[in-house]
């Protein structure tokens, strides 16, 4: 009896111990996971082991621009310490680090073993890749596994499908809508909004022509050498040229927090009327420089857009509303409505490529080495800087890519490496959507491509140009003007139903059928040897 009452009372001790026994967790941060404000660091918990790593997975799976892989490398660092500071366990593997197997699944397995951890936890990936790359991992894993949100988006990734749930066409201005409704952005009541009307983008496309003064962007001379030489040494493929003393992008809270206030104090005051205008001289223009510090997650859209809307409140007298919407809308609107494509179409929506577009990407995408001056500018711009604005990257670069038909697989993957900004999620929907309509319609209702007359409207490149954007045919002529025309010739049977094309295609038709073929024949050449341009 007293063996066996000892046996028991042993075991329920035992079990009792075992219940009390702290269970020991990994948790994951990915480098666009910076967020300071996620509840997971609300405490400080000594079981809890928080991995970040630079990892070649992350590297190699397209040429990255060499000051974006820094970028992410300096603040995936100086989150680790933000986070040590305050009393949480941090394991970092630098691209050096002895234990760093560069796989993301073969470096979690190693430290749960090492670590005897209990529980492995991750936030939600923004890219499908990862998002599936984890899901397989927690399958095969033995211990417990949870998914977290990042707490950061405005939206879940299923509620623009839900939005948008029995409709035939998707409208980004009634999501944007609904959006400043629900978050009270902006709104007079329930139903009217501030100004008296939802959208002033007629008012916000104006050319620079020298003034107002553009202020300098806010800055910050970093000297990354060190972080630099690390990627030399493991002997990573980056494109692009970067100042290693003088590195000018911001990789802290802090850092992003200085840029939010100088938007505010020095460019909201002209942002929307120059937000579409481009110049040779001036890379940023009246531009916020806020999309990498949002897209790591170090700055949260919301205290961006109310940051940004008090301080219009306190200087009405100076900042037109227009400039303020415009501002507001590409973050409350557009972000979080491509990221909802992106969920809603994916994996399907990397390889549609609704017209066919099957050219090879011309060789001065790498270089900017072309005699067109808007391609060189803009070009050299975002090699030189990781950055060019969202008319540069549709309406110059985007442009060019689509009227040349060039496959879309090849578009994404530079406009993917190419820009400091660009993560999947947001990438993919702007490119494949947006620029190069591969999606057949699905963001945009009608493809973006012009003429050289555009880009001579909204910016300062035509007139030192080597070609006479005013020359339709002829060696000196802007070679847009023959692509534009060639393209709309080409693609007629893929846009004789697109009712917002109906215009053009009539335009098309009435063509003088010998100009008509004097426009095709100089595209095609154009096509063929785009280095001779």
């Amino acid at each position: 009896m007293t063996a066996t009452g000892n046996t028991a009372e042993s075991g329920f001790k035992n079990h009792c111990l075992i219940k009390l026994l702290p269970v020991k967790k990994l948790r994951l941060i990915l480098g666009d996971q910076l967020n300071h404000k996620h509840s997971w660091f609300d405490e400080t918990d000594k079981e809890v082991i928080y991995f970040i790593a630079e990892m070649r997975q992350e590297t190699d799976y397209v040429v990255h621009h060499i000051q974006k892989v820094i970028a992410f490398f300096e603040a995936m660092r100086n989150f680790a310490d933000w986070l040590e500071e305050r009393g949480h366990f941090v394991i970092y593997y630098d691209l050096s680090h002895p234990d760093n197997k560069h796989e993301l699944s073969k470096n979690l397995n190693q430290l749960i073993k090492a670590h005897q951890v209990d529980k492995f936890e991750y936030q939600l990936p923004d890219e499908f890749r990862l998002d599936q790359q984890l899901k397989e991992f927690c399958k095969t894993s033995n211990i417990k596994t949870e998914a977290h949100d990042t707490e950061h988006f405005l939206t879940s990734r299923s509620d623009l499908e839900s939005f948008f749930k029995g409709k035939k066409t998707y409208t980004m201005e009634y999501f944007y809508r609904d959006m400043r409704k629900k978050y009270s952005i902006m709104m007079l009541t329930e139903k009217d909004p501030e100004g008296g009307k939802w959208n002033f983008d007629q008012s916000n496309r104006k050319k620079w022509n020298g003034k107002p003064e553009i202020p300098h962007e806010r800055g910050f001379r970093k000297d990354v050498s060190n972080t630099l030489k690390r990627i030399k040494d493991a002997g990573i493929k980056t494109m692009g040229a970067v100042d290693e003393i003088s590195f000018n992008w911001p990789t802290s809270r802090t850092d992003s927090l200085s840029v939010l206030n100088y938007f505010c104090e020095n460019l909201l005051v002209h942002f929307g009327d120059y937000q579409d205008a481009m110049d040779p001289d001036q890379v940023y223009l009246f531009h916020s420089r806020l999309s990498f510090a949002m897209n790591s997650k170090m700055l949260h859209p919301l205290e961006v857009i109310k940051k940004v809307i008090e301080y219009w409140r306190e200087n009405k007298n100076q900042i037109d509303i227009s400039q303020v919407e415009g501002f507001v809308r590409q973050i409350l609107g557009w972000r979080e409505y491509m990221r909802g494509m992106y969920w809603m179409k994916m994996p399907e929506y990397r390889t549609t490529n609704k017209l066919e577009n099957h050219n090879k990407l011309p060789d001065f995408y790498w270089t900017g080495e072309t005699k067109m001056n808007c391609l060189h500018h803009a070009i050299k711009q975002s090699l030189d800087h990781a950055y060019a604005h969202h008319i540069q990257r549709l309406m110059v670069t985007g442009n060019y890519a689509l009227l040349t038909q060039t496959n879309p697989d090849e578009v994404d993957e530079w406009y993917l490496g190419i820009y400091i900004d660009a993560i999947e999620w947001v990438e993919i929907t702007n490119t494949r959507g947006m620029s190069q309509f591969a999606d057949g319609g699905l963001v945009a209702t009608k493809p973006y491509v012009s003429s050289g007359s555009y880009i001579n409207k909204m910016s300062n490149y035509c007139k030192s140009c080597e070609y006479s954007v005013s020359k339709k045919t002829g060696d000196n002529a802007c070679p847009f003007n023959s692509l534009y025309w060639n393209f709309l010739f080409e693609k007629r049977e893929h846009f004789k139903n697109n009712q917002r094309m109906n215009m053009m295609m009539n335009l098309l038709n009435k063509k003088d059928p010998d100009d008509l073929e004097k426009l095709v024949n100089r595209a095609q050449e154009i096509i063929k040897n785009p280095q001779n341009f």
